[in-house]
């Protein structure tokens, strides 16, 4: 049996995409996944499987897609994925709340940020399957858009250090 972490994109952020997380738990039991647990209402869920990440990620994703009527993405990551992702951060010096990692299904082109748009004070740094971005002054008032992480979701450290505890403590 396998860990997961299941990051969704769009799910529960700007009035977009509702999806109650105890139906995202039923959901996932009902793929057949064990010990299923979600973390706040933005689409974080840590689950065991025999599948592999993959088949994982393409169950849970088509279950999403029955349930939300469009395709709903989904990134999937073990523990040690996501702790060797948080560890390479290159802001470690900033506030957990004011730096992300916004989490890609494959690697970010070597240009990736090349088009980044409307940047004022914030940071950004390409990792394997991640960008990391540190918003200096917060992320209320930034405009940043970074084209290559449309296909991706982001989640500020904090979420990304307890998701790795629940993985862990599965």
């Amino acid at each position: 049996m396998h860990t997961y972490i299941a990051l969704l994109r769009a799910v529960n952020v700007g009035g977009t995409g509702k999806l109650p997380m105890a139906q995202l738990r039923a959901m996932c039991e009902a793929l057949g996944f064990g010990e299923v647990r979600t973390y706040i209402a933005s689409g974080n869920v840590v689950f065991r499987t025999a599948l592999t990440a993959a088949k994982a990620q393409a169950a849970l994703e088509a279950a999403l897609r029955a349930y939300a009527g469009k395709p709903v993405g989904a990134i999937v990551r073990t523990a040690d994925e996501m702790a060797r992702a948080l560890a390479a951060n290159p802001f470690a010096q900033a506030a957990p709340n004011r730096a992300v990692l916004i989490f890609l299904d494959q690697a970010p082109a070597a240009d990736a940020l090349a088009t980044v748009r409307h940047r004022k004070d914030e940071q950004l740094a390409l990792g394997e399957r991640e960008i990391y971005v540190h918003y200096g002054a917060g992320m209320a008032d930034s405009r940043l858009v970074v084209p290559a992480a449309k296909a991706g979701t982001a989640r500020n450290l904090n979420t990304v250090a307890k998701l790795i505890a629940m993985a862990r403590d599965a």
